[in-house]
C-alpha cells in the first residue's frame, strides 16, 4: 500500500471505501457525523488539514484526515482501512502519517473512538496518546508534542 494525498477524482472511491467500513462494524452513515465527506476540501484542507488515502492495486484500500481545529490543536479522523489490508501494518502506517502531518502543523493532536475498537486503541495509546473522557458513547485522547 503507498500513502496519497487526496485527490477529488477519488472522492465517491473513498465514501464507498469509509462507508463500508462503517457498515461492517455496525454504524450506519449519518449526515450530519459524515458531512466531511461531502466536501473533504473543504472541511480538511481549507483550515489547514490534509486528508490521505491508502491505495493498493490501483484502488483505495484505505484512509486518513487531519482537521485543524481552534488554536494549535488538530484532529486525527477517518482512519479507516478494508478488512483483506489490516494485519500487516498498514493502518498503523496511515495514522503515523497523519500523526506526524499532526506534529509538524500543530502543538497538540486529539481523537475520539468507538470504545468496542480496541485494536486502535492500543494503537493510540502506544503512540503517546492519553485517555481525556467519555461522552456519547465516544472516548476521547489526546497528544500533546
Amino acid at each position: 500500500m503507498i500513502i496519497q494525498r487526496y485527490k477529488d477524482s477519488r472522492k465517491e472511491e473513498i465514501c464507498d471505501v469509509v462507508l463500508d467500513i462503517l457498515l461492517e462494524h455496525g454504524f450506519e452513515y449519518d449526515r450530519f457525523k459524515d458531512a466531511d465527506l461531502e466536501d473533504i476540501n473543504n472541511y480538511y484542507f481549507t483550515s489547514g488539514g490534509t486528508f490521505f488515502i491508502g491505495v493498493a492495486e490501483g484502488k483505495v484500500v484505505g484512509t486518513a484526515g487531519v482537521r485543524k481545529c481552534k488554536g494549535n490543536l488538530c484532529e486525527i479522523r477517518r482512519i479507516y482501512l478494508k478488512k483483506d489490508f489490516r494485519g500487516t501494518g498498514n493502518g498503523k502506517k496511515l495514522f503515523l502519517t497523519a500523526l506526524h502531518f499532526a506534529k509538524e502543523n500543530c502543538s497538540s493532536v486529539m481523537l475520539k473512538t468507538d470504545p468496542t475498537l480496541k485494536n486502535a486503541i492500543d494503537l493510540y495509546l502506544k503512540n503517546g496518546f492519553t485517555f481525556q473522557k467519555e461522552k456519547k458513547g465516544y472516548l476521547y485522547f489526546e497528544k500533546k508534542f
